[in-house]
């Protein structure tokens, strides 16, 4: 089965960080996740800890031309 998993982290308005998950069969719109963060240290460790978790399960980073 063809799935992806997408993770961002971006600045909220109110000064915080959000790590949002969307994941998914490629072709789909798939399922969206948000977790708000107080600074963006908490959010790139939550990041690396899901993609670390990813990779483990088969899925491949791409990385943008």
């Amino acid at each position: 089965m063809h799935r992806f998993y997408h993770l961002t982290i971006e600045p909220d308005l109110l000064g915080g960080v959000r790590l949002t998950r969307c994941w998914g069969r490629i072709g789909t719109s798939g399922q969206v996740k948000g977790e708000y963060f107080s600074n963006i240290g908490a959010a790139q460790c939550r990041y690396r800890s899901i993609e670390a978790r990813k990779i483990a399960k088969g899925y491949t980073p791409v990385t943008a031309a």
